[in-house]
């Protein structure tokens, strides 16, 4: 990870990946604010993606059981909520005078989970992966190349089971792994060999001491991690966890690092960070990782659990639940590293998935506000508050959609904090390195033959 020493003990450890390549789409302006209709009128309102979050949210309590899910739609700005069919006339003027559009579905969220359940006790199987898709109100299975045979048949059959538009199932390209080796590179050793990961976001621990995320898998891997590949321990693992969920809290050994709340994109650019938000279907988001650098795309699934195979126990099988779905790239070393959101939303911690950089892939994420509650810690130096509350560092500039990156010649490889940029104008290169002994097999894959796997 990038950082730099300076006078008080002031490190500023920047958050994403040490070399940026170019996302594929320009961030829009944060201009977007949300719409007002005149009182009462039923035509729904544009949002910016955080505030088609904060509303879903907020619709998931007031609507109860009728709520069926929700995603954004970026073409219209619009978020689309689900509600059961029946009769909920009523729910419906809710929902629309909410400023939401409002689409009557088949499948409750109750049915849905129901049949998500039936699929963790038929089909755990090693290579598999399933989550719900509002988009079509079904769950979405997915089968990396690994599932073959008497397995495929297995997944074949739970979905079938289920009944008739429940789920769909698909094989994937790639296999799911877990992608240890993300935005700034973080290093440690083992008995096994090195291991790199990426800093996720800078938080401040329960205790008020520094610290950062960083994907669970990582911290189990390995307890003490340094900024370099042969440098000295810098951070020591408080709680790690994987599988089931895949976060760690790592603090600072230094109590007099002061950290940042921004994502290093490369260049000495960076992107400030404002907020925790929970991930909405249909939304755009970047990804800074140390090997791959910068890059975007959709979220595509909520509520994901992904079956690695465990490379600890060759029959073993390691399920993690409540992942963040999405068509983003990622390789190994990328494990940890922030998925963020043009207005400055830290969403999730990378995980694992299938595929790479260059024929593109799926990739899964810790959501970061999972990882804030349980860990109780607080996004930057804590000033905003656990769990979804805004939070900040030292940094107060805010992203210029129209930047652009500086040429990458002038990068010191120290990770300077020089300045906010557009992130999808990046470009660079990736400097990381794939790690030996410390990934799992995770993710998705299609009939090319490759398996999911972890980015570590």
């Amino acid at each position: 990870m990038s950082h730099k020493r300076i006078p008080k003990r002031k490190a500023a450890i920047a958050i994403g990946g040490v070399a940026a390549l170019g996302a594929a789409a320009i961030l829009l302006p944060n201009a977007n604010a949300s719409q007002d209709n005149s009182a009462g009128a039923a035509t729904p309102k544009t949002f910016k993606a955080t505030g088609a979050s904060d509303l879903s949210s907020q619709l998931a309590g007031l609507l109860g059981d009728a709520f069926a899910g929700s995603y954004y739609d970026s073409a219209t700005q619009q978020l689309v909520v689900n509600v059961i069919s029946g009769d909920n006339d009523k729910v419906v003027v809710q929902a629309e005078k909410a400023g939401a559009k409002v689409r009557k579905v088949q499948n409750s969220t109750a049915e849905l989970t129901a049949a998500a359940k039936v699929l963790k006790t038929k089909a755990t199987v090693p290579g598999t992966a399933w989550s719900v898709d509002p988009k079509t109100n079904k769950i979405q299975v997915l089968a990396d190349s690994s599932v073959t045979g008497a397995k495929w048949d297995t997944v074949l059959s739970t979905v079938k089971s289920l009944g008739t538009n429940m789920a769909t199932v698909k094989k994937t390209a790639g296999s799911f792994k877990t992608l240890v080796s993300g935005g700034d590179a973080i290093f440690a050793q083992t008995d096994q060999g090195g291991v790199r990961c990426s800093l996720g976001f800078n938080v401040t621990a329960s205790d008020g001491t520094p610290a950062f995320l960083t994907a669970g898998h990582c911290g189990v891997a390995a307890k003490q991690w340094s900024d370099s590949q042969d440098g000295q321990p810098i951070a020591t693992v408080d709680q790690a966890t994987f599988p089931g969920n895949d976060f760690s809290l790592v603090k600072y050994d230094d109590p007099a690092t002061q950290t940042t709340s921004d994502v290093n994109v490369g260049n000495g650019q960076t992107v400030q960070i404002t907020q925790a938000e929970d991930a909405t279907v249909g939304t755009q988001v970047f990804r800074m990782g140390s090997t791959t650098g910068l890059h975007d795309g959709t979220v595509t699934g909520l509520d994901a659990t992904v079956n690695f195979q465990s490379e600890t126990d060759p029959n073993g099988v390691d399920t993690v639940n409540g992942l963040i779905q999405t068509d983003v790239c990622a390789e190994a070393g990328d494990s940890g590293g922030s998925l963020f959101t043009q207005d400055g939303g830290a969403v999730g911690l990378t995980s694992g998935g299938s595929g790479d950089c260059t024929t593109g892939g799926e990739t899964f994420f810790q959501p970061v506000t999972a990882a804030l509650t349980a860990t109780g810690a607080t996004l930057g130096d804590g000033a905003a508050g656990a769990g979804a509350g805004a939070g900040a560092g030292d940094d107060t500039a805010t992203a210029d959609p129209s930047a652009t990156a500086a040429d990458p010649s002038a990068t010191d490889g120290t990770g300077d904090q020089s300045g906010a940029v557009d992130p999808s104008a990046t470009d660079g290169t990736g400097t990381g390195q794939d790690q030996s002994g410390t990934g799992q097999d995770t993710g998705t894959g299609a009939d090319d033959g490759s398996s999911l796997t972890s980015n570590h």
